[in-house]
């Protein structure tokens, strides 16, 4: 068995794709996931082999930047010494700013670098180790600030989805007479989402029977609650969860941030779904993301700063006076991903990696 460290940053945008490929070559090979205790957070410690790496953030402050470059120093070295005890072979990186100092570390030890972006932008940090990975793993030709001298370590494959969400694609036998609608805000939450629909749920619960499944910040989770008792609105309001493909496919609609791994495991679920992008992400990556499904006619997309008043009202009445909407959305999706085979991608996934 080959002994890989898949090395993530310390969000689900990285941390979920670490656990994808993790899935699909932990049969064949010897696998350790890092990250920092935010990351590990995201992973069943039973499943999934992981050791948690720390590394400092860059500070802004002239104070701040020698102990950053001391520390950051440090962790090259302990991320040297890790590689070399553990005998690890592969790394591949998914990311983020804590993957830099243990991709420097391999390259000192000439091993074999692999990337894995699964945005339509090439994130910072993947592009910054571009220049020392021999391939990097993407969902498309056309990755937005990808070198095109860097082209041809570029190998597109198909979307990869979590094992447990892979197989768990059965159709839920529903007997309801409400519409149900998800609002999903990213793993953190989505202050924004808690507020901006308010309005537009109580008129539509006045006028059609809806349930709203909410997820949103422990520190909400009261406000939140209170609101839906206050306006007789049925609901579920729940923090972040491993298993969020469960309330996924209870739901006829969803309306979420734009996250690589959520667009797509929703489209993989045949879920209709209104993106609305984090407006600050960085590059602007998260509008990519759904714009790439969107021209596809999987879902669809507005940018925060364009939603108007009553906007959803009007949006969601026209979704349940109008189900055919959705019935083409759910086709349209069924036929992306009609031909997503486990196996297949999993043997593809490895036989990229075993190639030089």
């Amino acid at each position: 068995m080959v002994k890989i460290l898949i090395s993530s940053g310390g969000t689900g945008g990285h941390v979920i794709p670490a656990q994808v490929l993790y899935d699909y070559l932990v049969d064949k090979n010897d696998i350790i996931i890092t990250s920092d205790n935010r990351g590990l957070n995201y992973l069943d410690k039973k499943i999934y082999n992981t050791k948690k790496i720390d590394v400092p953030k860059i500070s802004n402050k002239i104070l701040g930047f020698i102990p950053f470059v001391f520390f950051f120093t440090l962790s090259i070295v302990k991320s040297y010494f890790f590689l070399r005890q553990k005998k690890i072979k592969i790394l591949i990186s998914t990311g983020g700013y804590m993957s830099i100092p243990i991709c420097i570390a391999a390259r000192i030890l000439k091993l074999k670098i692999l990337l894995f972006e699964p945005n339509l932008v090439l994130g910072r940090s993947n592009l910054f180790l571009l220049n020392y990975s021999d391939k990097i793993f993407t969902y498309s030709k056309n990755i937005r600030n990808f070198p095109k001298k860097m082209i041809y370590k570029n190998f597109v494959i198909k979307p990869l989805i979590r094992k447990n969400i892979f197989f768990s694609k059965t159709k839920l036998k529903k007997k309801k007479s409400k519409f149900s609608i998800l609002i999903i805000g990213g793993s953190q939450g989505a202050k924004k989402f808690d507020d901006l629909f308010k309005k537009d749920f109580i008129r539509l619960s006045e006028n059609f029977k809806i349930e709203i499944y909410h997820q949103t910040s422990n520190e909400n989770l009261k406000n939140l609650k209170n609101f839906y008792l206050k306006n007789n609105i049925n609901f579920q309001v729940f923090s972040y969860t491993k298993n969020l493909y469960k309330i996924i496919k209870k739901c006829d609609f969803v309306i979420t941030r734009s996250g690589a791994s959520t667009i797509n495991e929703l489209v993989f679920l045949e879920k209709p779904f209104l993106a609305i992008p984090f407006p600050f992400a960085k590059d602007d990556h998260q509008f990519y993301n759904a714009d790439y499904y969107v021209k596809k006619n999987l879902g669809w997309l507005i940018r925060e700063d364009e939603i108007k008043q009553n906007f959803l009202y009007k949006f969601i009445m026209n979704l349940i006076k109008n189900k055919s909407l959705l019935i083409q959305k759910k086709k349209n999706m069924h036929k992306f991903h009609n031909a997503n085979n486990w196996k297949q991608n999993s043997d593809i996934v490895k036989n990229l990696i075993k190639k030089k």
